[in-house]
């Protein structure tokens, strides 16, 4: 099942959702912005959008703060994930 980052009443109602979606094997580590059809790569390694499109402008500044504020949680639930493709590098077992 897919985290969800909850986000203020403005920019859900707005149709804005942030996600770690569960069917993303293989890519780097990211989190996915939706709104409606279209959705953005944020890179959580890079801290950046990963797509030159869509337009990394048409996501609203205060999605982006949360983005970032809330780096930690979407770290968590990528590795929690996908465990074999970690955002950070493996410790030696």
């Amino acid at each position: 099942m897919p985290e969800q980052l909850p986000l203020p009443k403005r920019l859900s109602a707005e149709g804005w959702k942030v996600k770690i979606r569960d069917l993303e094997h293989g890519e780097p580590p990211h989190a996915t912005v939706i709104r409606g059809t279209t959705d953005w790569r944020w890179n959580l390694t890079s801290r950046q959008f990963m797509d030159r499109k869509p337009n990394a402008r048409d996501v609203p500044t205060e999605l982006v703060r949360l983005l970032r504020a809330h780096h930690a949680d979407l770290v968590r639930w990528w590795d929690t994930t996908f465990p074999d493709n970690p955002v950070g590098p493996r410790e030696e077992e």
